[in-house]
């Protein structure tokens, strides 16, 4: 797709080390690390794609070469549950399905459907006025979770992983960080 190489991936493995490698970009939001790993500039048109049926195949390309990674090389005292904010099916998938589904390891195990949104507010393109007006109202399903991590495709002005952690800590539960694909606020 990006060198238009032959090749059995969407984008072959070559332009994938050279384009696509991610980096540990991080930033807090109410004191919690939130750990990107792409500047939001740099896969815009890949993160685009996420309601069309290319979407699937590209945010599994990222999330193998992100998120794959970093739980590979995440360790703790004991096995955590990582949470994908607002994984509906939208599009026959859910993106943030798939980066969550790739944290999967010896000290994260992944749950799925269990933290939606209540109402349908977009925050795509939006200003922070409008996120800060038109709270997301999330609901957290009954999980015997207690140390969690919230997982998110991008982060702009931090208003939804506030929302999400503000709704975990009322469960009494505690978010020890953040995973996103790409940072907006990276120049």
């Amino acid at each position: 797709m990006l060198c238009e190489d032959i090749s059995f991936t969407h984008i072959c493995k070559n332009c994938q080390n050279t384009f696509l490698k991610p980096q540990i970009y991080k930033r807090k939001v109410q004191n919690i690390d939130v750990i990107s790993f792409y500047k939001y500039k740099e896969i815009k048109n890949l993160l685009h794609t996420k309601h069309t049926d290319l979407g699937y195949y590209m945010y599994s390309i990222l999330a193998a070469n992100s998120f794959y990674s970093f739980a590979q090389e995440f360790k703790f005292t004991h096995k955590i549950n990582s949470i994908a904010i607002d994984d509906n099916i939208k599009s026959g998938y859910s993106h943030t399905a798939i980066l969550n589904k790739k944290l999967k390891s010896r000290y994260i195990k992944p749950l799925h459907n269990l933290l939606h949104s209540t109402n349908e507010v977009s925050y795509s393109g939006k200003s922070k006025e409008y996120r800060l007006n038109n709270p997301r109202e999330f609901s957290l399903q009954r999980t015997k979770a207690k140390e969690i991590i919230l997982v998110d495709d991008i982060i702009t002005t931090g208003s939804t992983l506030n929302q999400a952690i503000n709704i975990i800590k009322k469960s009494n539960k505690d978010v020890l960080l953040c995973l996103t694909l790409a940072d907006s606020s990276l120049k």
